[in-house]
């Protein structure tokens, strides 16, 4: 029979199981158990939380198999994983949503390309640069440089010494 039970703690054991001490029918009926959870998954979960339990064929080898979770916010169709921290505040998200989108921890700004965003910078950059170099070469008809010049003096030009390099996030990866 599966059980509504609550988590007091877990533990990895010898070989990298993640075990759950938890209470299952009142607080003197402390057991532990394996937590089985769907491949290329790996969580943790805080104490407190209330998990399903279930029995196993074989005889004292029971396995949690889930999480009443407090944070649904998904919608038809859309996936979200969350990390928390020990009192269960969401500190990171991922949200795949039913319109196509993905949130990486947040709403309100955009990932971008770097490489394009590199390749359009840098013809930007290389195209104020060659400017800059052709302003401080260029002569005015009729107007001779040196001692005696009416003319304001032309302050040159400095090139661009722009680099974005520091917005590129190596640990997001995008298409």
């Amino acid at each position: 029979m599966m059980n509504i039970v609550k988590v007091i703690s877990t533990k990895l054991d010898d070989q990298s199981r993640r075990l759950i001490k938890y209470l299952r029918m009142g607080k003197s009926d402390v057991r532990e158990s394996l937590q089985a959870s769907p491949y290329g998954t790996d969580s943790n979960p805080i104490a407190d939380m209330v998990a399903v339990y279930a029995p196993t064929l074989q005889n004292g080898k029971p396995v949690i198999i889930g999480y009443v979770n407090k944070n649904q916010i998904a919608d038809v169709g859309e996936h979200r994983i969350f990390s928390t921290d020990a009192d269960g505040l969401v500190k990171m998200f991922i949200h795949l949503k039913n319109d196509g989108t993905a949130e990486f921890g947040g709403d309100a700004k955009n990932m971008v390309r770097f490489q394009e965003l590199e390749t359009g910078f840098n013809q930007l950059k290389s195209d104020f640069n060659s400017f800059i170099t052709t302003f401080n070469v260029h002569l005015h008809a009729g107007v001779t440089p040196g001692i005696g010049t009416t003319a304001s003096p032309i302050t040159p030009g400095t090139p661009s010494a722009a680099d974005i390099s520091g917005a590129k996030i190596d640990e997001i990866k995008t298409l």
